[in-house]
């Protein structure tokens, strides 16, 4: 079962990374609008369309796992994305993490060890 914590890591590496390249594109993106401008802007984002590629292959890779492990095993380790979140977040924008956050993100680990045992 340690291969599914493996593939889980990588997949909700991707899953974070979609995440962090969606958030600086957002920063950068126009205020919503139904105009030209708006839509050009967002198809010439390059932030954004990294954050749709890595999205894609965070799905495929999910289908791999869903079909060759039991959900009960994989559903619960998508919760490390939420620790890659979670440092994405103090690195790349630098956010201020509590102590609780990082007792959360503990206790997110060890639930996954625990799941995948």
């Amino acid at each position: 079962m340690w291969r599914v914590i493996l593939l889980a890591v990588i997949q909700s590496s991707l899953l974070a990374g979609g995440q962090v390249f969606l958030k600086f594109a957002l920063q950068k993106m126009l205020p919503f609008g139904w105009t030209r401008t708006f839509w050009l802007s967002l198809l010439l984002n390059w932030q954004f369309a990294c954050s749709g590629v890595l999205f894609g292959l965070s799905s495929i890779l999910w289908l791999y796992i869903v079909k060759h492990y039991p959900l009960s095993v994989a559903y619960p380790m998508i919760s490390l994305s939420y620790v890659f979140g979670l440092i994405a977040a103090m690195l790349f924008f630098h956010e201020s993490v509590s102590m609780m956050k990082w007792v959360g993100v503990g206790l997110i680990i060890l639930g996954c060890c625990v799941i995948a045992k």
